[in-house]
């Protein structure tokens, strides 16, 4: 229970997680009579609506990362613990770290999600997601290794498989790899091989639902699908996802079975929550839905303990429409700033009204001058969507040297229509040793190398 500080010490509020819910917490408690405690596991905030520009070249991890440390440097009632929490006490009001124990008055739990496989675990060695740093550099290597090999095999059956792409999922991550991947393969690389035509590449966006980008607008949604077509995409909607297993996908759409072999297949069609969401189920019997997010009440408490607050992609609030909240980036920065306006507030002996989300709209890059927007009250496609979508993912990266070097990176890469950060990085492979069993399963040999590139 939160009580008024005059009777107290100064209130301690600890956050644990430094996304957006986290990260903006944060930041509205900046000058506040409270102490601030944000722990992560990483020591910088990463912006992840531009993983994907990572992960296929165009930025480098740092021009999305911002140090946590830096970030709060002139909050001085807030200090930030890099550590992995593992467990709460509720009763005794502290989270458990490895080495230490934290005391809190007030929790804020914002430990975000990570992608799910609905089961099928065993997908991610051929599959791999796009949540972290390390994804979106796996990705990056998975990508341009892809291209590397092609050039060099000789087996046409072979060579057709390395230049496949295939991108499971037709949300917004799904439809914005999709349309980077084509770039990179009809525009980027085309003069840069001598023995592969990069133009021969096929890549394919597959969507369960009967359209792409299904939280969109109808008409938007058919506005991207002939956008990623005209980039050289094959978008298949209806289409189930039903193996995946040696570089090769299994698809059902209606009756009908298919096989693609292919050595890049990525990932981007669901999410779960992350641990915590079982280790606060178990420490305060709060409910959880199917996708692991705790179901939280009307101020983002939990139910039974109102001074543990759950925010972004980890909270299922359903109080407005009936639904779950959307696990995107604004939704997290609304619900952190409104946790740290409500514990100002009963601080003072007052309260707030329950949460509301103020939906600003959607947006997707399809690829360059191509993008659709939709912001309620007016809905733009092309040109000038991409502008806006630009200008937006500009004004909310974090801080301003990331702001700078993103916008001239995206200015030169816009002239010379060329991508500076194609690295293969993560794991080395030697392409001369690789090896291909009878199931076309590609082996390498490996070598570990940093990956904070």
């Amino acid at each position: 229970m939160v009580d008024s500080l005059e009777n107290n010490p100064p209130h301690q509020v600890v956050i644990v997680g430094g996304g957006f819910g986290g990260l903006y917490a944060a930041k509205a408690l900046a000058k506040t009579n409270v102490k601030v405690t944000l722990i992560d596991k990483r020591n910088f905030h990463l912006f992840q609506p531009l993983l994907y520009q990572v992960a296929t070249g165009t930025l480098s991890p740092a021009d999305i990362s911002s140090p946590l440390r830096s970030v709060l440097s002139k909050s001085k009632n807030t200090k930030v613990l890099l550590g992995e929490v593992n467990d709460i006490d509720p009763e005794a009001q502290q989270v458990i770290l490895d080495d230490k124990v934290v005391p809190y008055d007030t929790l804020i739990v914002a430990t975000g999600a990570k992608h799910s496989y609905f089961g099928k675990d065993n997908w991610e060695e051929f599959a791999p997601g796009l949540k972290t740093v390390e994804d979106a550099i796996e990705m990056r290597r998975r990508i341009f290794t892809a291209f590397e090999a092609a050039e060099q095999e000789t087996d046409l059956e072979k060579r057709r498989a390395l230049l496949t792409f295939v991108v499971v999922g037709g949300g917004p991550t799904g439809v914005e790899l999709a349309g980077a991947i084509a770039e990179l393969a009809y525009q980027t690389l085309k003069e840069d091989f001598r023995d592969i035509d990069t133009g021969e590449a096929k890549v394919l966006l597959l969507e369960g639902m009967d359209r792409i980008l299904p939280p969109f607008a109808p008409e938007l949604s058919q506005v991207a699908a002939a956008s990623l077509e005209k980039l050289g995409v094959v978008v298949q909607t209806k289409t189930l996802v039903t193996n995946i297993e040696n570089d090769v996908v299994t698809l059902k759409q209606g009756d009908e079975v298919k096989e693609i072999a292919s050595k890049t297949i990525l990932w981007a069609a669901g999410v779960k929550a992350s641990a915590m969401g079982k280790v606060l189920t178990e420490r305060t019997g709060a409910e959880c839905d199917r996708a692991g997010r705790v179901i939280v009440e009307s101020d983002l408490s939990i139910q039974g303990y109102d001074n543990i607050f759950v925010v972004g992609d980890l909270a299922n609030f359903s109080h407005q429409n009936g639904k779950p909240l959307p696990g995107v980036a604004p939704v997290a920065k609304q619900e952190g700033e409104y946790v740290a306006t409500l514990i100002q507030k009963r601080l003072q002996g007052h309260t707030l009204p329950q949460f509301n989300y103020i939906d600003r709209g959607s947006m997707a890059m399809i690829g360059q001058n191509s993008a659709v927007v939709d912001l309620g009250f007016i809905k733009l496609k092309g040109f000038f969507a991409w502008l806006a979508w630009l200008v937006i993912h500009i004004y909310f990266l974090i801080e301003f040297d990331n702001k700078l070097v993103v916008m001239i990176q995206w200015a030169w890469n816009y002239i010379t229509r060329n991508r500076g950060a194609r690295l293969i990085t993560g794991q080395e492979v030697s392409l001369e040793k690789r090896t291909v069993n009878s199931s076309s399963h590609y082996q390498t040999t490996e070598k570990r190398l940093p990956v904070n590139v």
